[in-house]
């Protein structure tokens, strides 16, 4: 008797992710479809991080490189391993040799003087993507806070899928934030 309900439970489950899934799915393919983002159309020459990447704006003279910061994200630190690199690698591998938009909210700048950006190829906000699959945390800016609920539902969407930094067998203890004052 109880192996049965415990079989109904974990069906349940499943269906329940499943459902949620197609869901957050049709939510996302939605959402796009309706946005068309402004900005500028920029060439990605280096990824830093799983959240900074250089930019330059070959429009501009002369070009120069710009460091950007994902708005609404924060990834893994690159010490905090396998988390920090996995997030450099799949900014890396979604962003390719493809140019990418970048859309600005209203603080235009960090404390350290990096662009802050939403980053867009394809009509893909690529800032979600890698929030969506576990390689970022949604951390919430004040002024920039544009996507915030698109970021925060793709954080839940990763956290009840076990996506990347939520996998239950493998995840990530600390958040970035607390790793870099544990361990500066």
């Amino acid at each position: 008797m109880k192996t049965d309900r415990s079989q109904n439970r974990k069906m349940f489950a499943a269906l329940f992710c499943v459902f949620t899934f197609s869901f957050l799915l049709l939510l996302a393919s939605c959402r796009q479809s309706a946005i068309t983002p402004q900005g500028e159309v920029v060439k990605v020459v280096r990824v830093v991080s799983g959240q900074t990447l250089e930019a330059i704006d070959t429009e501009k003279q002369p070009p120069l490189i710009e460091q950007v910061r994902l708005i609404g994200i924060e990834a893994p630190d690159l010490r905090q391993r396998p988390w920090g690199t996995a997030a450099k690698e799949r900014l890396e591998e979604m962003i390719g040799e493809k140019p990418v938009l970048l859309e600005l909210d209203r603080e235009p700048k960090d404390q350290s003087d990096r662009q802050l950006a939403y980053v867009w190829q394809d009509g893909v906000l690529l800032n979600e993507k890698l929030v969506a699959e576990g390689y970022a945390l949604f951390y919430s800016r004040s002024l920039n806070n544009k996507y915030d609920e698109r970021l925060e539902q793709a954080q839940e969407f990763a956290r009840i899928m076990g996506l990347g930094i939520w996998n239950p067998e493998k995840p990530m203890r600390l958040t970035p934030r607390d790793f870099r004052e544990q361990y500066r």
